[in-house]
């Protein structure tokens, strides 16, 4: 997640730098991709029963905040400007701490629906192995295997 902040990050101040008058749109729909990249993987992650997610996905929100934040001020001084260490300051604090809850928040949502999507489709699974049952029992009727009782 750090490195798909900080790509976004640099791409989104590139723009910046090359469109001043159009990037309000563009840092809206990187935003949105953004929050939907966590919310995307924070909900397969339940779906596929990751243990401790919840854990994981904390853990990686900060990682991913600070991370983000050297990551993007190295990026955009070699590929936009010449943004230098000063700009480090307040990428940790400020950039981190948005960085990390645009990683956290998108990321619980999307456990809920993972959890939604698991319980919903547990329902679905018990659903049909009952219509399985009924068949078995049908098939047997028709001649399918029986028991057999005892003779006195």
């Amino acid at each position: 997640m750090a490195v798909v902040h900080a790509a976004a990050e640099t791409v989104r101040a590139d723009y910046g730098v090359q469109h001043p008058d159009s990037r309000t749109l563009f840092e809206a729909i990187t935003l949105g991709v953004l929050v939907g990249v966590a919310a995307v993987w924070g909900a397969v992650d339940k779906w596929h029963d990751v243990e401790d997610a919840g854990r994981a996905w904390l853990i990686a929100s900060l990682i991913a905040g600070w991370g983000a934040a050297i990551l993007g001020v190295i990026a955009k001084s070699i590929f936009v400007d010449q943004t230098g260490v000063a700009e480090l300051g307040g990428a940790l604090t400020g950039g981190a701490a948005f960085t990390a809850l645009l990683v956290l928040i998108p990321a619980a949502i999307g456990l809920g629906a993972g959890t939604w999507i698991r319980t919903t489709r547990a329902t679905g699974d018990a659903d049909s192995d009952e219509e399985e049952d009924e068949e078995d029992e049908n098939g047997a009727q028709r001649g399918g295997p029986t028991r057999s009782t005892p003779r006195s």
